[in-house]
């Protein structure tokens, strides 16, 4: 026996160890790439429907077509093992169209196809090398703002055309909001298999990350794909201003010892998302509070909270991470909140993996990509049917179709198992608006800590804040030594971390001033040439999804529309989009809001600015968005082309 026999001989008893708690529907699919044999798509291996968010990993076969499937896919795992190639490496459209539906027991739309062979690798035009299909001139530079997951996303996908580029962090290491959101419990609320790059996967340990490890895995990509060279730490942008007649930006930076120099970019690409400046309650005397105050968002390092009185201001998503996640340690842990919220069972909140599945989802070919495409599947669209009003539907101060009705049904059900012997709190937690009207959060241990003794949920406003208090309308007296505030993000002031300053002189704030935040793709925007944003306005996935995939799709449309501006006018180029596209698409956007449950009579939510409009969620289905942005082009855009000049990417220091 040599090392090599010896080798092989223990990793095919890791996989006869792991087959028995496969996922019976994604080993189908490793079956079908291995052998290219399609009686795997039969009737007999047809999985049934996927209740809730369950991975079902029975496919509801029955247990001796289970054991074939595993039997079957040993076999043929040993020989790919063994070097024979994959009979079918890259399925056609039907064919995996068919996959997906036989896997999740349910149609899927055709249009699924092509985003899912995306998603595989099998698109050409998704691959990370295209320094082939690009002509990038000397001197042309993009500047990224931020390396968050978009920016960091577009660094990768910049690199890989052979585009040179620097990237502004404000921060001393990648992470954007994983890197500053520190506090007891942050964690992702979306499979964190969905919740990473489709070129990058990882070795989970949880099923739905905490936030150490989701931050050390955008950290340890960084480092992968060798980008960290482009990225310039602890400097914040203060302002971009386009010059018209260079056709590129200048982007004053400043550093953190306070000098500032000026970068230019013939293209900018925001990548500072949605949830990036805390937003502040404005409430009297907050600043007057003696104790510890501060942001979920700025939680402040080594804070010792055991047998003290805290305070809760806000019910959002980070305060239903941190209550549960501290209410052990406190004396006394008391909840200010507006309004009440809906939260899902989540069955796997902080269940690790097993290391059966680690060694399927590491080691096996095609194992992965389809446990992520069944998990897109599952968390991405299910609902969005769901979530349109039906405008005869007689109890609209309930729900707003029969099919959100069943989901309050189910959602008060599951509250009310939660709540056990405290039923007398179900008034105090219940909420008085159809499901999903604010963000469908994820139930950390929320309702179950709400019955803690030491626990107290007050929905009386605030009136003040004094040193050592809080005191509520009422007139009651909350006395607290922390005050923690979870009153989220300014997510309706998109753009607001920096001066943006485009054609003519008019700033952002200036464009967006009569209808608030709004752009083309939720990308680019009429009269800020050569300047794209991620994860900009109604971009934010308020009915399921994962942010990272659509922030991949979106690097994917710009650089898109960068290399085919470079390769068909050369640099410098202008590029802006055209008004009368970015209108007629807007307006689509929100004519399909009215019609979805974010507009319902009587809700309120961060979605919407002051006038009503929606301006943070999509109301598209995730495939949809995806096809838009592969159909549309250049076209939408006016283009122009100036005249080479010779330019330096720094300007001036100060």
């Amino acid at each position: 026996m040599n090392s090599a026999t010896d080798t092989l001989d223990t990793w095919i008893r890791s996989l006869d160890h792991a087959l028995p708690d496969a996922n019976v529907p994604t080993l189908l699919m490793t079956l079908l790439h291995l052998t290219g044999d399609t009686r795997w798509l039969g009737d007999r291996y047809q999985c049934t429907h996927i209740r809730g968010i369950d991975d079902h990993d029975s496919g509801g076969l029955p247990p001796d077509v289970q054991a074939e499937v595993r039997e079957a896919a040993r076999e043929a795992i040993v020989a790919w093992k063994r070097g024979r190639a994959p009979v079918l490496p890259a399925p056609d459209i039907e064919q995996l169209v068919e996959m997906l539906r036989r896997s999740v027991g349910e149609e899927v739309p055709h249009a699924y196809g092509p985003m899912v062979s995306a998603w595989l690798g099998n698109d050409p035009a998704w691959r990370i090398d295209q320094r082939d299909s690009t002509c990038v001139p000397p001197g042309f530079h993009v500047v990224v703002i931020g390396a968050g997951v978009a920016g960091l996303c577009a660094s990768i996908r910049l690199q890989g055309a052979g585009i040179a580029h620097t990237v502004i962090e404000k921060n001393n290491e990648v992470g954007g909001t994983w890197y500053e959101n520190r506090y007891p419990g942050a964690g992702v609320d979306t499979p964190n298999h969905i919740y990473s790059y489709s070129f990058a996967q990882a070795d989970w340990t949880r099923y739905f990350a905490l936030r150490e490890e989701i931050q050390a895995y955008f950290v340890e990509v960084s480092h992968r794909f060798g980008v960290r060279q482009y990225i310039r730490f602890n400097t914040r942008v203060a302002s971009a201003t386009y010059n018209e007649a260079g056709m590129d930006w200048s982007v004053r930076v400043c550093d953190g010892q306070g000098r500032s120099e000026v970068l230019h970019a013939n293209v900018v690409i925001s990548a500072v998302g949605l949830l990036n400046v805390p937003k502040m309650p404005d409430i009297k005397g907050l600043s007057s509070f003696q104790g510890p105050c501060f942001h979920s968002a700025r939680w402040p390092e080594g804070l010792d909270v055991r047998g003290k009185r805290v305070a809760v201001i806000g019910n959002g998503a980070s305060a239903m991470q941190i209550v549960p996640a501290i209410a052990s340690q406190v004396a006394q842990l008391t909840v200010f909140q507006r309004s009440k919220q809906w939260a899902a069972p989540f069955d796997r909140f902080q269940k690790p993996v097993p290391a059966s599945a680690r060694f399927l989802l590491k080691e096996v070919p095609y194992y992965q990509p389809w446990y992520r495409q069944r998990l897109a599947w599952i968390f991405n669209d299910r609902v969005h049917a769901s979530l349109q009003i039906d405008p005869e539907w007689p109890h609209p101060e309930r729900a707003i179709n029969r099919r959100n009705d069943r989901h309050r049904e189910m959602f008060v059900k599951y509250i009310q198992a939660e709540l056990g012997e405290r039923q007398d709190l179900l008034p105090e937690v219940l909420p008085d608006y159809p499901p999903f009207g604010k963000r469908m959060l994820m139930d950390n241990g929320w309702f179950r800590t709400a019955t803690r003794e030491n626990v107290r949920i007050v929905n009386d406003g605030i009136a003040r804040i004094e040193p050592d208090a809080v005191v509520t309308a009422d007139g009651t007296r909350h006395e607290v030594d922390i005050l923690v505030v979870c009153t989220g993000f300014d997510a309706i002031n998109l753009l607001s971390s920096f001066e943006l300053v485009g054609r003519d002189g008019r700033t952002v704030r200036e464009a967006w001033d009569a209808q608030g935040a709004q752009a083309y793709l939720g990308v680019a925007t009429p009269g800020f040439p050569n300047f794209f944003m991620l994860a900009g306005p109604n971009t934010a996935l308020g009915h399921g999804g994962s942010v990272v995939a659509l922030l991949e799709t979106q690097v994917q449309y710009v650089l898109t529309l960068i290399r085919d501006a470079l390769n068909q006018h050369g640099a410098p180029f202008e590029i802006e989009v055209r008004r009368d596209v970015h209108d007629a698409y807007n307006l689509r956007v929100q004519e399909a809001h009215a019609r979805m449950i974010w507009t319902h009579k009587g809700m309120t939510n961060w979605y919407r600015n002051k006038r009503g409009r929606v301006v943070a969620p999509m109301p598209f289905r995730n495939d949809d968005y995806w096809h838009m942005t592969r159909r549309h082009g250049l076209a939408d855009y006016q283009v122009r082309r100036g005249t080479p000049a010779a330019s330096n990417v720094v300007e001036a220091a100060t």
